[in-house]
């Protein structure tokens, strides 16, 4: 009985191809996280607008959006989340740069606000001496600013602001005799003090009507304290009272000040509740 020949075995040209692996692809191209992309470049932008106090408000509302496109796109399938993270971190850091530049902003134009009040207007007017005589060719000397405690103005200057002009008619080193008839109820000044009288005038200049309250008249000593005269209640014969005045009127009253023995002042004025010091010399 004949045996059959085994079938030939395919060369390997009739072979049929391998079958690819089971899973992905490994060429297969890789999806990108578009949501993190925009979260970037939203972030990015309103990182540079935060800088711009111009352009502060575009900031704000960029910032605020990218954090939220940021975050949801840390979740989403897709590669380069290296975006959403980045996006997240310029969102944080550009809402905190965008708080600076607000406030650096707000108080750059709380300053100049102020200075337009009145701390920049204060000018003085100094009275004209008729012995005074001019003098010509001299050389100039290295002194202090004038109003200063080392250089400070003659009485009877004229010291205004926007709203208030203040005028110091006279100083009285012993004013013992003036609180004692001022009221039956003032104190002799303590062992070691004593009392000195300023007598000054202010009028109003301003548009509406002020207090001279709020005119501000304290002595500094020589020691450097700083002396007001609410410091120890006096009453006086003609003390400030709570006067209101209007456009051009004027109020004159004096005020006293307990000073220890021995001390020299100087007499500070601020012609308005933020307006510049200046010193007189009593």
């Amino acid at each position: 009985m004949s045996v059959p020949n085994p079938p030939a075995a395919p060369s390997p040209q009739q072979m049929p191809p391998p079958m690819p692996p089971a899973g992905p692809s490994a060429s297969a191209p890789k999806k990108t996280n578009t949501l993190a992309l925009v979260a970037l470049i939203v972030a990015a932008v309103g990182f540079i607008f935060a800088c711009i106090p111009g352009a502060l408000i575009v900031g704000w509302i960029l910032l605020p959006i990218a954090f939220v496109l940021s975050i949801v796109s840390l979740f989403l399938k897709g590669d380069r989340k290296w975006m959403g993270v980045v996006g997240l971190i310029v969102s944080i850091v550009g809402t905190i740069v965008g708080f600076v530049v607000f406030f650096a902003v707000v108080a750059n134009a709380a300053s100049e606000a102020f200075d337009e009040i009145g701390s920049g207007d204060t000018t003085v007017t100094q009275p004209v001496e008729e012995d005074a005589e001019v003098a010509v060719d001299e050389e100039p000397t290295d002194t202090a600013e004038q109003g200063t405690r080392e250089n400070p103005y003659p009485l009877a200057s004229q010291i205004s602001s926007n709203d208030w002009t203040v005028v110091v008619n006279s100083y009285t080193a012993d004013g013992a005799a003036a609180v004692a008839d001022g009221n039956m109820f003032n104190e002799a000044a303590p062992a070691g003090s004593h009392y000195e009288i300023v007598n000054y005038t202010v009028t109003y200049t301003g548009d509406e009507s002020g207090l001279a309250a709020e005119v501000g008249v304290a002595v500094v000593t020589s020691a450097g304290n700083v002396v007001d005269s609410f410091d120890n209640f006096v009453s006086l014969a003609d003390s400030f009272g709570m006067d209101e005045l209007y456009n051009g009127a004027s109020a004159t009253g004096s005020a006293a000040f307990l000073v220890p023995d021995g001390e020299t002042v100087l007499i500070r004025v601020r012609p308005g509740m933020l307006a510049d010091e200046v010193f007189v010399q009593p």
